[in-house]
Formats: C-alpha cells, sequence, structure tokens
C-alpha cells in the first residue's frame, strides 16, 4: 500500500485503461476523482467499483480548460489535495490520411493533446499551491513512435505528448513535480476494438509485430501508472515506459499461430 493516502484524478476513466487506473489506485489505498464525457459510463463504472468513501465522479470534457480545472478542484475540495494526475482521456479514428477533415483533426488533437496540456498545468498548479510536490502521468502510446498511416491523427496526438511529458519535467522539476507517460501497445480496449481490430486480417497483422503473441490487459497498464506514480519511480521523470508486449523492440514480424 505505497500509495495509500495519496489523492488521483484521472480522466476518461468511464471505461479501459482509465477505468483500470481508478481500481488499483483504489485498492492500493488512493482516494480518487474519476472524470469521462460519458456521464452513464462513468456513473456505471462509479457503481461497480462501489467504493463511495473514496472516489467521486465529475463528467467533463479535457478538450474545455474550464471541465479539466473543475476535475482538479473536486479533488482538491472533496479530497483536501491533489498528489497524482492522470491523463488519459484519448480517442483514436481509423481513416485514410487524405479524408481526414479539419474537424476531425481538431477533436483527436483537442482530445488527446490538449486535453493532456490542460491536465498538466491545472495539475501543477494545484500541487505547487498545496506544496509537497507531486506526480504527474501522461497516457501516451507506441504510435508517438511508430508510423502507422491509418492513425494519423492519434499517432501525431502522441507523438505531441512525447514531448509534452518531456517540456514540463524539466520546467516542474524545481517544484518537486514529476511528469512521465506510459506509451502502452495493442491493449484490449473498446478503443482497439473499433480502431485497430478492425477485421480479422488486422488482428493478425498487429499480432505477427508482438512477440508477446497477445493484446496486453488494462489492469496491465494500471500496474505501470501505479509504479511511476509511487516513491518507487522517484527518480524518473520526462520518461515514457512503453508496456507493449515487446512491439517496439520488433524489427521484423512474427509468425501467427491460427487458433
Amino acid at each position: 500500500m505505497k500509495l495509500s493516502g495519496k489523492v488521483a484524478a484521472i480522466t476518461g476513466a468511464a471505461r479501459g485503461i482509465g477505468k483500470a487506473c481508478a481500481k488499483r489506485f483504489l485498492d492500493d489505498g488512493v482516494k480518487v476523482v474519476i472524470s469521462d464525457v460519458d456521464a452513464e459510463g462513468l456513473a456505471a463504472t462509479a457503481a461497480e467499483l462501489a467504493r463511495p468513501d473514496a472516489l467521486r465522479t465529475i463528467v467533463g470534457n479535457v478538450a474545455k480548460r474550464a471541465d479539466v480545472d473543475q476535475l482538479v478542484a473536486t479533488a482538491a475540495k472533496e479530497f483536501g489535495r491533489l498528489d497524482i494526475m492522470v491523463n488519459n482521456a484519448g480517442v483514436a479514428r481509423n481513416r485514410d490520411i487524405l479524408e481526414i477533415s479539419e474537424e476531425e483533426f481538431d477533436e483527436i488533437i483537442g482530445i488527446n493533446l490538449k486535453g493532456a496540456f490542460f491536465g498538466v498545468q491545472a495539475a501543477a498548479k494545484q500541487m505547487i499551491a498545496q506544496g509537497g510536490g507531486g506526480v504527474i502521468i501522461n497516457m501516451s502510446s507506441v504510435n508517438a513512435l511508430l508510423a502507422i498511416p491509418a492513425l494519423a491523427t492519434y499517432a501525431m496526438s502522441k507523438g505531441g505528448m512525447k514531448q509534452l511529458t518531456s517540456v514540463a519535467a524539466v520546467a516542474l522539476a524545481p517544484h518537486n513535480i514529476r511528469v512521465v507517460a506510459v506509451g502502452p501497445g495493442t491493449i484490449l480496449t473498446d478503443m482497439v476494438a473499433s480502431s485497430i481490430y478492425t477485421s480479422e486480417d488486422a488482428r493478425k497483422t498487429v499480432m505477427s509485430r508482438t512477440p508477446a503473441g497477445r493484446g496486453g490487459e488494462p489492469s496491465e497498464v494500471a500496474s505501470v501508472v501505479a509504479f511511476l506514480a509511487s516513491d518507487d519511480a522517484s527518480y524518473i521523470t520526462g520518461q515514457t515506459i512503453y508496456p507493449d508486449g515487446g512491439r517496439l523492440v520488433l524489427n521484423y514480424t512474427v509468425p501467427v499461430k491460427e487458433k
């Protein structure tokens, strides 16, 4: 229970990785405020986690600064402070690069990158005001480094997040605030099902590039987030950790066994 007594805020927590992070933090004794644009999904997650003593919810769109500010303010009001910020909210669209509209470009960058920037700002201001430092964790992706044309807007947003993490880490180090990122590979979430596993052939292609031979579980990403949030990672800042089943280190494809 190395995180016991801490307070965390998580965006995009109605499902998937954000939900898994909330569960892990609660299990580790952290008080948590979760947000999502999906009010119904957020309520369902809160009911499933069933921790009214340590969990609060707030509906919000991270592309709007006021909503992110309100999330951080809620953590401070309900639990007295904010120690951990997880900028997890993100969306992806599988689209030919020549067919991406201005509206879609703005949507992806607004949620994935601008939303994370707002989260860094809001969390840092609260952490500086209360004193004692803190940890800001951005949810990146292997797509920050890989070039997959069908996920162009997503890849651009995550590439930007890599630099956001780096520059924020340097800027906030004097305040004892660490800024790190987690860059998952293919994790079995609803977003992967809708934008990456679009067909059986697409699934086989991903697996041919994944030495572990399987997709990751949201809980496996949450474990990395919990480590980075703890004092065990006290000398790590400005870095992105990639739980990807070996995807980034592979320079060839591996055969996929038919099931």
